[in-house]
């Protein structure tokens, strides 16, 4: 597992640090680009978001 700031994070998935951190502590449901942006560079399938 990758150890990141919430501002790296999302600066490797080029989204905003707000929407990454909304997604991560669930908040907001990410877009489905968002969704395979996010499991794209963590390596996961991104269905797992919905």
């Amino acid at each position: 597992m990758k150890k990141l700031s919430y501002l790296e994070a999302s600066r490797n998935i080029g989204i905003s640090k707000q929407a990454y951190w909304s997604v991560e502590t669930g908040r907001r449901n990410p877009s489905v680009k968002t969704a395979k942006a996010i499991a794209g560079y963590f390596g996961f399938d991104w269905t797992k978001f919905f």
